[in-house]
């Protein structure tokens, strides 16, 4: 009988698959031995490998090249990393080595913009887009990047005073250039009608005449324009980006200045061994809808500007964890407890039931069983029980004496920041360790321990103990 775990996964997905491979029972993430991993730094354990990074950089990148020269688009891409997905340094050091632009969501953003200057990671010329409904000192921040030099530090105005703060704010003589996000309307399912970002389609125009096409400090370059469930072949995407185009044209015919189209982000990450998800296509798509548009205008295709955060980072993150023991809790239900809690280390999985891919990491010729995975925090919320391509979880028996471990993979965006990393945890659940994986010019790989697991010292002080 095929029974075993290996049978189970090879029967219902393509496997091997391009990230994942299994070699004597035991599974390789990017041709790298996570076992080895394991036994020098134990768990439960994060690792980054920067590699994937420059990889989704540059998938997306030659897609939309691509797409452009099929058309004869006469604009150019841009693309952009969106920061808040994951702010650590060693992951902007990376997305800096592949000529790419910064987008920003808050003031203490931009103190990394001035260490990165100062580090020699980017210069003056370096795009800058500045999004976010903004506090009095972020737009302060805004200001004094312009004034000492950075000539492409765009504001995307988010609300009708913002613009006032500019206008005090930039010294004499330095020229500004702007960005304008439109309110898209949200899912016909969402709680809500408008996204509470941007300004409403009917009075960017109107807007744009009033404050800012009559002061010469100011240049509008930018339409910005964002579907919070991303970039998707749906009736509701298509319809929300032929409106922002035509927005687009609208304004263009009024201020020439106007050259470029942001569309955000919204690439999906591989949540599943069965994702299927034609990249190619939507890119081809979008460049195509957005030149024919123009077209139809007269007005000539703007460049394109990308924000893609999970995209860019997703798939480069795992976090792998112990099983500590088994507890039969009635005759059906199984659990598997592991050494972490999901609340702390993938805040995710609690707040919007977000999947990501489960794999065990040894013992892929046991037999498997049917489990729920549950996290040390007393909280009713800390499991994890169904994947996206199943209702149910399933892991290698358990051996007394022969410990399991577990991979959560494609985490790289947003669980840090969301988990607050380095701060209280649930519980007083520890951080765990954090490790760099990054290959060499010849192809070896090499580790980095980033951050230890997180001591009750430091848990206490924050605490005021």
């Amino acid at each position: 009988m095929k029974n075993k775990y290996i049978d189970l996964i090879e029967q219902t997905f393509e496997f091997p698959q391009e990230e994942f491979k299994v070699i004597d029972n035991e599974l390789y993430f990017h041709d790298i031995c996570l076992m080895d991993v394991i036994k020098q730094y134990g768990t439960p354990l994060k690792i980054s490998y920067l590699p994937k990074i420059s990889q989704q950089i540059q998938k997306a990148k030659r897609l939309f090249h691509v797409a452009m020269a099929k058309v004869d688009y006469k604009g150019s891409y841009h693309y952009c990393y969106c920061t808040k997905s994951s702010h650590f340094s060693f992951v902007l050091e990376e997305v800096l080595k592949n000529d790419i632009h910064l987008e920003t969501s808050s003031a203490f953003d931009l103190h990394i913009i001035e260490e990165l200057y100062q580090t020699g990671l980017i210069d003056k010329s370096k795009y800058i887009v500045c999004n976010g409904f903004k506090r009095p000192f972020y737009t302060q921040k805004i200001s004094e990047l312009i004034n000492s030099g950075f000539e492409n530090t765009i504001p995307v105005i988010d609300n009708k005073r913002e613009f006032d703060y500019y206008n005090q704010q930039l010294e004499k003589g330095k020229k500004c250039k702007l960005g304008i996000r439109i309110a898209s309307e949200e899912e016909p399912l969402f709680e809500f009608y408008t996204s509470r970002l941007g300004i409403r389609y009917n009075d960017v125009v109107p807007y744009y005449l009033e404050k800012i096409k009559n002061n010469p400090q100011f240049d509008l370059k930018m339409l910005h324009f964002f579907i919070n469930t991303g970039i998707r072949d749906t009736a509701y995407y298509w319809n929300e980006l032929q409106k922002c185009v035509n927005v687009y044209c609208d304004l263009k015919k009024i201020c020439p200045e106007l050259d470029t189209l942001n569309i955000g982000g919204g690439f999906p990450v591989k949540n599943s061994l069965g994702f299927e998800y034609d990249y190619e296509y939507m890119t081809e798509e979008i460049v195509a809808q957005i030149k024919n548009i123009c077209q139809q205008n007269d007005v000539p295709e703007p460049d394109i500007f990308t924000e893609f955060g999970s995209f860019t980072v997703g798939e480069s993150g795992a976090v792998l964890y112990s099983i500590l023991d088994q507890k039969q809790q009635n005759d059906r239900e199984l659990w598997n407890m592991i050494d972490s809690s999901f609340m702390t280390t993938l805040p995710d999985i609690w707040a919007m039931k977000q999947r990501f891919i489960l794999l065990a990491i040894n013992n892929w010729d046991y037999e498997y069983q049917r489990v729920n995975i549950g996290g040390l925090t007393c909280d009713s919320q800390d499991y994890y029980n169904a994947e996206s391509h199943a209702n149910a979880v399933f892991l290698p028996k358990i051996i007394e004496g022969d410990t399991q471990f577990i991979g959560m993979f494609h985490t790289g965006a947003y669980q840090e920041s969301l988990g607050g990393f380095g701060g209280i945890q649930h519980c007083l659940i520890p951080a765990p360790k954090m490790v760099i994986i990054d290959r060499d010019i010849d192809g070896e790989y090499s580790t980095k321990l980033f951050a230890k697991e997180q001591s009750y010292k430091s848990m206490l002080k924050t605490l005021g103990y």
